[in-house]
């Protein structure tokens, strides 16, 4: 253990959370999945493959959540109403399936996903949040939640547009105060409700969303029964970054063959071969600029930028993508 940084557990746990999960952080950034997730480029189907994955995460930590909610550590950020995923997600998944809601998990693309079993990094992921919700002290879930629900929280309108663009989800590309028809948009996953109604989160209710979770967080530090346990969900942090990092690994960059076999096509970001708009954008261009955003999301998501700072910079990533969108639409007639 030497040479390991010491922990000031007095701090708030918010804090001890951005700083002891930095090396995390670091780690992601470099994960070749996250990559090619953010940057659009994945065949349909993957993605499609990719939600489905996110849905046994979410539907494992939301139900352990609602299994503990009045836990004391855990009670200060429950809010199933304001951040449960796994529904938006099956109503994505639905809607990229073309499938009725009750019936995506007997689609072909499900049944592979878990057959003979599921893949083994997701199956590590469910496992571990399932022993956390059997435990004599469930507070490290409150990690999952803070790597999960944060995550998606920061730079959500930015990815909605980039993964509307590339899967042809017209919806998805309004602006950042509309709801766009909820499930019927297939990036419903992207889409938080505001803190105190049911209308759509702007990016500026996303920052007060994120300030009363961090605050919770805080008071869930409080309510720890020792340092101990602060630092076992601080720990968990950085587990659940990892966890997240094997779903990545677990991505395909070339669509299944059985898709070919049955005919159907996957949309891939930007083909010329299928555009249908009368501009005509060098593909270089449009890669490097696909790539840039996505980096400057990615950073933003696991940067662990906080504060008025971090919301400075997302106001500001925010813009430059609207801008760079209309410079490359204008620019190309």
């Amino acid at each position: 253990m030497a040479g390991a940084p010491i922990i000031d557990l007095s701090q708030p746990l918010a804090t001890l959370l951005r700083e002891g999960t930095k090396q995390a952080h670091t780690e992601a950034e470099t994960s070749q999945g996250a990559k090619l997730l953010l940057g659009g480029k994945l065949p349909k189907d993957e993605y499609v493959r990719f939600l489905m994955t996110l849905w046994y995460v979410y539907d494992a930590i939301e139900r352990a959540l609602d299994r503990h909610a009045a836990y004391p550590t855990l009670e200060p950020t429950y809010n199933p109403t304001l951040l449960a995923r796994a529904p938006a997600l099956a109503a994505d998944i639905s809607y990229l399936l073309d499938v009725p809601a009750d019936k995506w998990q007997s689609h072909p693309m499900h049944k592979a996903l878990c057959t003979p079993s599921l893949p083994s990094a997701l199956q590590t992921y469910v496992s571990r949040l399932d022993a956390l919700a059997d435990s004599a002290d469930p507070s490290p879930l409150l990690a999952h939640s803070y790597v999960r629900y944060l995550g998606d929280l920061s730079g959500g309108q930015s990815i909605k547009r980039i993964i509307a663009k590339a899967y042809g989800l017209d919806a998805g590309l309004a602006g950042a105060g509309e709801l766009d028809g909820g499930s019927e948009s297939g990036v419903s996953f992207y889409i938080f409700k505001e803190l105190r109604s049911a209308g759509p989160a702007s990016i500026g209710e996303m920052k007060r969303i994120k300030d009363w979770f961090r605050d919770g967080m805080n008071v869930a530090g409080e309510r720890c029964a020792s340092g101990e346990a602060k630092l076992a969900i601080v720990e968990e942090a950085s587990n659940a970054f990892r966890l997240n990092m094997g779903l990545f690994s677990a991505i395909r960059s070339e669509p299944a063959a059985t898709n070919k076999e049955e005919g159907e096509e996957s949309k891939v970001v930007f083909d010329a071969s299928n555009t249908q708009t009368e501009a005509s954008w060098p593909l270089a261009s449009v890669a490097a600029f696909i790539a840039a955003a996505c980096l400057a999301h990615f950073i933003i998501v696991v940067g662990g930028f906080t504060g008025n700072r971090g919301y400075e910079k997302l106001l500001a990533i925010d813009e430059w993508v609207r801008e760079a969108f209309q410079q490359f639409s204008t620019g190309s007639a």
